[in-house]
């Protein structure tokens, strides 16, 4: 009486096919992934030199908690050719400030990118006449008082064109 056998699995250049087209379908979907990630969170904005940039990153990260606990905010308006910054207390009273430069960056290139130093109207408001162009800017704001920093503030803003 003879045995029978069951033949056994024997991997063929078809199992071949589907291994290599799940291990380079999963490399390049997580690729497309990552890139469309970078291309949709980067804030675009650029150092001169990312190096002294690692370097004073940890400096600037108190600074920023520092300035955060005395309470101060600010706000940016723009609107028919006229920048309006205020500055304000958490509590609710207004701050005196000597200086205050907005510095408007586009988030990707440089080209565009400018400063401007509001002139005080009292009460911790600000102003300017300068046309802005339409679009996303990052807008950072820089006050001080005798000379020391008392402001750094930064915020996204969509300046929108002109109605037509």
């Amino acid at each position: 009486m003879r045995s029978m056998r069951t033949k056994s699995f024997v991997f063929t250049g078809w199992h071949m096919v589907v291994v290599m087209t799940m291990f380079f379908g999963t490399i390049i979907s997580v690729n497309f992934y990552m890139a469309w990630q970078a291309t949709h969170s980067w804030s675009g904005l650029v150092v001169p030199n990312t190096y002294i940039a690692s370097q004073e990153f940890n400096g600037k990260v108190a600074e920023a908690k520092a300035l955060a606990a005395t309470g101060l905010t600010g706000k940016v308006e723009i609107e028919g050719g006229e920048i309006r910054y205020r500055i304000s207390h958490t509590l609710g009273k207004p701050v005196a400030a000597d200086t205050l430069t907005l510095h408007f960056r586009r988030p990707v290139g440089e080209h565009q990118d400018f400063d401007v130093t509001l002139a005080p109207l009292g009460g911790g408001l600000f102003a300017i006449a300068h046309d802005v162009l339409p679009g996303t800017w990052i807008i950072e704001a820089d006050a001080s008082q005798a000379g020391e920093r008392i402001l750094h503030h930064t915020e996204r803003v969509l300046v929108r064109g002109a109605a037509r």
